[in-house]
């Protein structure tokens, strides 16, 4: 067995999700399993380069871990010919520079969403990215999770007949940070540093709708700012200047309609934080980050509405639970060893910068449609 070192600078890895879920969970995850097993006698070993504004910070982190490699010198990593991808965590609005140095470093990328501020930014990255014929991929972690991967099994058995809608429910309390600390970082909510609810979950749910359910044709959002005081992370106040909400619909391809709350101001009365409940002609069900129930055509109860009397039954107990039939990893490490595959092995990948930007496009057309109060198309985009 061969042992590959692959050389990965990692932007934005002081943030909560590029240390937990992309260094923690998934590049370390590997390295303890001993590298990945690209099954022809070669093990890739990822070797992390830290990179960030602060190095007090990724020293601390370098040295939690026992890594060697920090630098706050974005362009002397791309120069190094040694390392051979970057990565991208950080916030939204510097992300398209970065991506943009980091492919005309011929270096393959691997990004956070959303991969730009604008779609013409995101089309230009994939351009880029083509032209330079460089491998890329997104992050596009939900189509990974247990929940909607026992969904998919469903799809593709043909458990619901003719897909009829999809609604989902996303969403949790970000406290204002005056009382309780805030568990998001005050950027979020601050719509000149690209902040915003829609800019950040309408791309997540433009690839759960286009893979799972079917391209989205129509978007029409309403968005609010339901907190517009917040306190920052060293207890100033501040204005909140972008939305916390964002209320939308989605016509699919096929006819299907998807309806999709998504809320930084809502109190959990769910099982897990974001479900979505898929109802067709020949069943239903409710999947969840982790679980999935189901109730098929013949099981399923004849409600009839009578407001003088109390419900006789319990209806979430008349669904049934999708066993898991298979171990599931970690959803962010499961996209990274993927992506590595598609690097170093050539393996089918598409979730890549075109795939991206189609997230930004459904971002930019929910806040338009917002704005104007209508309607919108979505067209089909296209390098």
């Amino acid at each position: 067995m061969t042992r590959k070192t692959v050389r990965i600078a990692l932007n934005g890895v002081t943030g909560r999700m590029g240390y937990r879920q992309h260094l923690v969970r998934s590049l370390l995850a590997l390295r303890e399993e001993g590298g990945l097993d690209l099954g022809d006698g070669t093990v890739l070993w990822p070797e992390p380069v830290l990179v960030g504004r602060r190095e007090p910070a990724l020293r601390a982190i370098a040295d939690r871990h026992g890594l060697e490699h920090v630098s706050t010198d974005l362009d002397a990593v791309l120069a190094d010919d040694s390392v051979e991808i970057y990565f991208d965590a950080q916030v939204t609005s510097a992300r398209e520079e970065a991506l943009t140095k980091a492919i005309a470093a011929g270096k393959h990328v691997y990004t956070e969403k959303p991969t730009a501020s604008g779609l013409e930014g995101a089309l230009t990255l994939a351009r880029l990215a083509r032209d330079a014929g460089i491998r890329h991929g997104v992050v596009q972690d939900k189509l990974f999770l247990p929940g909607l991967l026992k969904l998919k099994r469903l799809i593709d058995g043909g458990f619901f007949g003719r897909i009829l809608s999809v609604r989902g429910e996303f969403g949790y309390w970000v406290f204002e940070g005056d009382w309780q600390s805030a568990q998001r970082p005050s950027w979020n909510y601050r719509t000149e540093d690209g902040g915003g609810i829609v800019t950040d979950m309408f791309p997540h749910w433009e690839y759960v709708l286009h893979e799972l359910f079917g391209r989205v044709r129509t978007v029409q959002a309403l968005t609010a700012t339901h907190l517009p005081d917040r306190w920052d992370e060293h207890g100033k106040p501040y204005a909140a200047t972008a939305d916390d909400a964002a209320y939308g619909v989605f016509e699919l391809d096929g006819g299907a309609i998807a309806q999709i709350n998504s809320s930084w101001a809502v109190r959990v009365h769910r099982d897990e934080l974001v479900e979505f409940q898929v109802d067709g002609t020949e069943g239903s069900a409710v999947a969840g980050l982790r679980g999935c129930r189901i109730q098929h055509r013949a099981a399923t109860p004849k409600p009839v509405w009578n407001p003088d009397l109390p419900a006789g039954e319990r209806f979430r107990d008349q669904w049934q639970e999708v066993p898991d039939n298979e171990p599931f990893d970690n959803g962010f490490k499961a996209q990274w060893e993927l992506f590595l595959r598609h690097v170093y092995t050539g393996a089918p990948y598409h979730w890549d910068l075109l795939a991206g930007a189609r997230g930004v496009q459904l971002a930019e057309l929910g806040l338009r449609s917002a704005a104007e109060g209508r309607r919108l198309d979505v067209p089909e985009i296209q390098l």
